[in-house]
Order: structure tokens, then sequence, then C-alpha cells
């Protein structure tokens, strides 16, 4: 597993800053809202729920939208597997969401689903503290998701595409996931590259198994978030750069 250096937020473009800035407000947003009621994300999005089982996937069947053919669900594993954390959300683009171009990248025990649909990509896991916060980003070996596999460059394109617009099963949660891929874009993109790096690394050493399912092999990359250091790192360095 690969820990993740700092990111220089100098290096860039205002556009980029100013959307990041702007879904963070969305992600503080969604903050204010729930703890009118002593909410939070999590406690939101398993509103409902009789028993939270481990490993089980919230809400069942999954959270999918149908315009863009973004997914995303919300499990935990056992707590000495995962010290501090209560669980976390996993982030997919379908294949029906992505552009011309974008293929399953060439590996050796490719298999292509019955469905096209189902060839989907991961993108980033989003990890939550007992508080319902988040604290950790972090990219995943194939095996852990069942995900086909998308070379970085690709997958680093369909973060832009992802988006719940919908209200099921909680707006508020739907507005949260999708603006915390946005506030923390660049540092996702570090992830997903160092999630190849590990995985080229590691075949290296043992030429003969299949990598993609080496039980040993399961974060690729993480790294620490806090939604607050981060928006006043945008602000910043939008600052820097001066006004328009």
């Amino acid at each position: 597993m690969k820990q993740m250096d700092d990111l220089d937020f100098s290096t860039l473009a205002r556009e980029e800053l100013e959307q990041m800035r702007d879904a963070g407000e969305w992600v503080r947003e969604i903050y204010r809202v729930l703890s009118v009621t002593e909410d939070n994300v999590v406690g939101e999005l398993l509103r409902g729920e009789e028993t939270f089982f481990e490993w089980n996937h919230y809400p069942d069947g999954d959270i999918y939208d149908s315009t863009s053919h973004s997914q995303y669900y919300y499990h935990a594993h056992p707590v000495e597997e995962r010290g501090g954390e209560h669980g976390h959300f996993h982030t997919f683009l379908r294949p029906d969401g992505m552009p011309p171009g974008i293929a399953p990248a060439p590996v050796a025990d490719y298999e292509a689903p019955e469905d096209p649909d189902d060839a989907l990509s991961h993108l980033v896991a989003i990890s939550m503290d007992s508080k319902g916060f988040p604290v950790k980003l972090f990219t995943t070996n194939r095996w852990v998701t069942g995900e086909i596999w998308y070379k970085a460059s690709d997958v680093c394109r369909l973060l832009y595409l992802f988006k719940i617009d919908h209200i099921h099963p909680s707006w508020p949660v739907n507005i949260w996931v999708t603006n915390m891929l946005i506030l923390f874009r660049p540092q996702i993109k570090q992830l997903i590259y160092a999630r190849d790096d590990v995985i080229e690394a590691w075949q290296g050493k043992d030429p003969d198994i299949s990598v993609f399912e080496d039980r040993d092999l399961e974060i690729t990359a993480e790294i620490n978030v806090d939604v607050d250091e981060q928006l006043t790192r945008i602000q910043q360095a939008l600052e820097q750069k001066g006004p328009k």
C-alpha cells in the first residue's frame, strides 16, 4: 500500500480550484443541514435500517443514477480489519456512462461480463469515522469490489462524470458523495495513478500470480483527508493567483 505525499495546490488551474471550492461549500452545507437534527451522512444513509451488518451493501441494491450511470454503496468490514473506521463508501461508473474510446485495460486474465454494462470501474473509496465524517480516501485491488480494470488515465477521466442526481435514498447523501469526488479530485487522481504503480510493482515481484486476484493486496493507496483543511488550502491557492 502506498501512502500519498502532499499535493501542491499552486499547480492547479483556477477553474479546477473554483470547482473544488464550490463542491466543498456543498459538503459543508450538507453538514449544516444534518446537524440541525443531530444527524450525519452515515446515519442519514442508514435511516430505517434495523440492524447494520458487516459486509452488507447499504442500501440494498446500491445507489444507481440511470442518467450518469454512477453508482455507490456503503459497507463495513470487521472492526479488527479497519481500526478506527465505521465503514466506507465505494464509488463507481458503469460503461453506459463512459465516453467513447474508454475500454477495459488489456490485462491477462480479463473476462468480459455477460452484460457489457457490468464492466464497471471503481473510482475511489471514502472511509468514515464513528461520527459520520470522512477521514481517508483509498483505492483498491480489483478483487475487492469485483470491478473491471481500467488504466489510471481513463479512470481519472471518469471522475469528472460521477454524479448522483436524484433523491433516493437520501438527497443530502447523494449531494455529499458527488461533491466529495470533486472537492478531493486532485488527490483522488494521485491515488488512482499510485494504484497502477503498486499493481505493477506487486506483479513484478511474482510474475506467475494474478496480481488482481491476490488477497494479500487489498488497499493499493490511501490518503488522510480533512474537509476544512482542504477548503483552507483551496482558498489560499486562489488568493495566490490574485483576481481574475
